[in-house]
């Protein structure tokens, strides 16, 4: 399920959920439920908007170079190095 960035103008937070491509996550509340997050202080009818972020770029198995995590120390998030 691919990842999307939303964001609240009411509390400045950034929140990162996974959904279906068709699903719209339109006020804070949702965003908290689907996040698994306490809604806080903020309002839960309080409005959220995608954020248009890049997808990540994955080399092929095999690929020329190391891995991130070989050459920076840097591991990619979520044990993507093996897609590497």
């Amino acid at each position: 399920m691919p990842t999307y960035d939303y964001y609240c103008e009411s509390n400045g937070r950034t929140v990162e959920v996974s959904h279906k491509l068709a699903e719209r996550l339109a006020s804070w509340g949702e965003l908290c439920a689907r996040a698994g997050i306490d809604a806080g202080r903020t309002p839960p009818e309080a409005p959220v908007r995608k954020l248009i972020t890049g997808g990540a770029v994955l080399r092929a198995k095999g690929a020329a170079g190391a891995p991130p995590c070989e050459t920076t120390g840097v591991c990619c998030g979520g044990g993507a190095c093996e897609l590497q």
